[in-house]
């Protein structure tokens, strides 16, 4: 399973966003997410316990600066600078004022570069954290199913009241400024079928599109090593299928397969 060692890591080329330098708020002896996702690169929580305490913000601010000095020096620019990491961004207790200072840096150093955050959406009801996720370019937000049951086999939330009203009220609220992620998958977990490409999820997928709004979806599978076994990709072919029910609907959809 992967974690990330530093604060500043890359650039990496990013399937879906480019040449990527990320930001990782989280320690690098483990993971600290909301989510305990069947499918987490970092593998699952009770796996990944940090001993470690969350960087500061000031230490951010600093590691960010010194990278895009160096890069600038190179004549390297990212096209996007991307919280992401060994978690959930939005649960560090200093996020907002560190999306402050990133929008800070990034205007002097490289204007062109947009800053992109991939959250599972869970902590949308916490104000900061909305105002914050306004501010940026790139909010992309995770909707992996429309079925309370099939969040918490493929999500599991450790949030108890975390449902899908909840998160669609909340994913509505940006009306539109957002990027929804999904990822599909085929599988099994305890001797269950775990399968979000159901018709009956397809159409609810769709329908919660509609109403979110969203400027782009991103789909896509499984790429690395995953903590749950059981896990298949999904083919091209289906990928393809289901983002041209969604293009037919009118919504800008990429692929990764």
């Amino acid at each position: 399973m992967l974690l990330f060692d530093k604060i500043i890591y890359g650039p990496v080329h990013s399937r879906r966003l480019g040449v990527s330098l990320g930001v990782n708020l989280f320690p690098s002896d483990g993971k600290l997410c909301t989510f305990n996702c069947v499918y987490c690169e970092c593998g699952f929580n009770e796996d990944r316990r940090p001993h470690q305490k969350m960087p500061r913000r000031e230490e951010v601010r600093e590691q960010l600066t010194k990278k895009l000095d160096a890069m600038r020096a190179e004549g390297l620019v990212p096209d996007v600078i991307t919280f992401a990491g060994n978690g959930e961004p939005t649960i560090h207790p200093d996020f907002a004022g560190i999306i402050d200072d990133t929008i800070a840096i990034r205007n002097q150093h490289c204007p062109s570069a947009k800053i992109a955050v991939l959250s599972n959406s869970t902590m949308l009801d916490r104000e900061d954290v909305f105002q914050a996720l306004c501010k940026i370019e790139d909010n992309i937000m995770k909707l992996d199913s429309v079925l309370d049951t099939r969040i918490r086999q493929i999500d599991n939330p450790n949030q108890p009241g975390f449902c899908f009203e909840k998160l669609l009220k909340n994913l509505c609220r940006f009306n539109g400024k957002l990027i929804i992620q999904t990822m599909f998958l085929r599988g099994e977990r305890d001797g269950v079928s775990l399968d979000n490409t159901t018709e009956e999820e397809i159409a609810g997928w769709i329908d919660a599109l509609k109403q979110i709004r969203p400027r782009q979806v991103m789909i896509y599978t499984i790429d690395r090593e995953t903590p749950l076994k059981s896990l298949r990709k999904i083919s091209p072919e289906d990928l393809d299928a289901i983002a041209e029910r969604a293009r037919r609907e009118g919504f800008d959809v990429t692929v990764s397969y």
